[in-house]
């Protein structure tokens, strides 16, 4: 192969044997010397073997100078914030690496995503910390609520919008949910399946409909996402009551059990169902929160060492995924009234994504009732989890297993549904 003169971020033309690749040139770690990569159209990378190359011919020069936005700041247009945590929609892609880089200014985010700005002025963006939400622990979502406190209580700010990654997402808009507590305005968590320099991405709707949310009196914990896998509307769902339920569709994250507050298009907000009004309370945030819970799913056959494995480790508190309408096996049963009785909380909610647990209806759930278990009705596991910990991190309310029940039972952030929604 002949010397290569293309550099990283060219367009160029791979002879790869009797098959010609085009796309852009990228760095290449030291670690791959012998190969070569491209970012091909469709957004994915490859790695090409240096010897079996015949030619390089480069289409088209990279730009070395990065492109200046500037924002014009129009008056009539109400401020928001932006809180920046990681995830794909908050990075930028680079052309020489093919990687990507957080976007932490408002002149960042206005080169890559200028449809953000035509209703709406970011006048502050806050980065708390960029993590992938798979790293996150409710340490950071206490670093998140903090963030937002102090936002939501700017009468300058309208309101605000979290970018965040897509995988544990819906722990995140739980612990938010009750961190909280009543709020003043929106707080729209959004995301992106795919990334910015895939001709398939989400993320410029999914940040367009969220200004509109953000500017909206549904003064709620809301997360804000693609409804279809067209580009054409967004769904804004209660933070306590969605779940991401495809890996890879624009569409993932879905209602659970309700109706949607509101369905978003890039011009308009169609409002769907009950939410709180904008008000001009001050936010009051209630970060209290313990971390010795878990989250286990029943299966046939399962043994119950996990469960003396929680008990050995001092662990208060346990969610229990109950097949169906919230049964569980005898010897199961027997264990966790053992452990119940030593002072650990049980609470039930079902493996099935829609509908909800009922202890009455077999024997099977009326014994698990005797034995302590509080039956979530349609509340759903991640926040059930979540609303474990907040509550058994105050200790008024774990003084007795009564106020824990009453607590876990209280509609706080509309976790629960009197009447179940397709």
């Amino acid at each position: 192969m002949e010397k290569i003169i293309a550099k990283p971020g060219d367009l160029v033309e791979v002879h790869f044997g009797k098959v010609i690749y085009e796309g852009i040139f990228l760095e290449s770690p030291e670690s791959e010397k012998g190969i070569i990569l491209l970012k091909l159209e469709n957004g994915y990378n490859i790695g090409l073997n240096k010897k079996d190359i015949l030619k390089i011919v480069t289409i088209h020069r990279g730009e070395d100078k990065e492109e200046k936005s500037e924002i014009s700041k129009d008056n009539k247009k109400p401020n928001i914030a932006m809180i920046i945590t990681g995830g794909t929609i908050a990075s930028s892609y680079d052309s020489k690496t093919g990687g990507v880089h957080p976007l932490t200014n408002p002149e960042s985010l206005f080169r890559f995503y200028p449809g953000l700005f035509e209703r709406v002025n970011v006048v502050k963006v806050e980065v708390p910390f960029m993590k992938f939400s798979e790293e996150m622990d409710f340490k950071d979502w206490q670093k998140i609520a903090r963030t937002s406190e102090k936002l939501l209580n700017d009468s300058n700010i309208r309101g605000i919008i979290i970018t965040h990654g897509t995988d544990f997402l819906h722990y995140t808009s739980a612990a938010l949910s009750f961190f909280l507590g009543k709020l003043n305005k929106p707080v729209i968590l959004t995301y992106s399946q795919r990334s910015i320099d895939r001709a398939s991405s989400d993320a410029n709707l999914n940040l367009q409909c969220s200004a509109l949310a953000a500017i909206s009196d549904i003064a709620e914990v809301m997360l804000v996402g693609h409804a279809s896998e067209e580009d054409n509307f967004c769904y804004a769902i209660r933070g306590t009551k969605v779940r991401k339920l495809h890996t890879s569709r624009r569409d993932a994250f879905k209602p659970i059990n309700c109706k949607p507050f509101a369905k978003i298009s890039q011009d308009t907000i169609l409002k769907i169902d009950g939410h709180n009004l904008r008000n001009n309370r001050k936010v009051k945030l209630d970060l209290k929160f313990n971390d010795k819970i878990a989250l286990i799913k029943l299966y046939p056959g399962q043994s119950t060492e996990i469960l003396d494995y929680y008990a050995k480790d001092k662990y208060k508190g346990i969610i229990l995924e109950l097949s169906g309408i919230g049964n569980a096996s005898s010897k199961f049963i027997k264990k966790i009234n053992e452990l119940s009785n030593k002072g650990i909380i049980f609470c039930g909610v079902s493996q099935c994504i829609n509908g909800r647990v009922d202890g009455l209806v077999y024997s099977s759930g009326r014994k698990l009732i005797e034995a302590g278990v509080i039956y979530l009705g349609d509340m759903l596991a991640e926040t059930a989890l979540v609303k474990l910990g907040w509550v058994l991190g105050h200790k008024e309310w774990i003084k007795s297993k009564e106020k824990i029940k009453e607590k876990m039972l209280e509609n706080i952030a509309g976790e629960f549904n009197k009447r179940l929604e397709e």
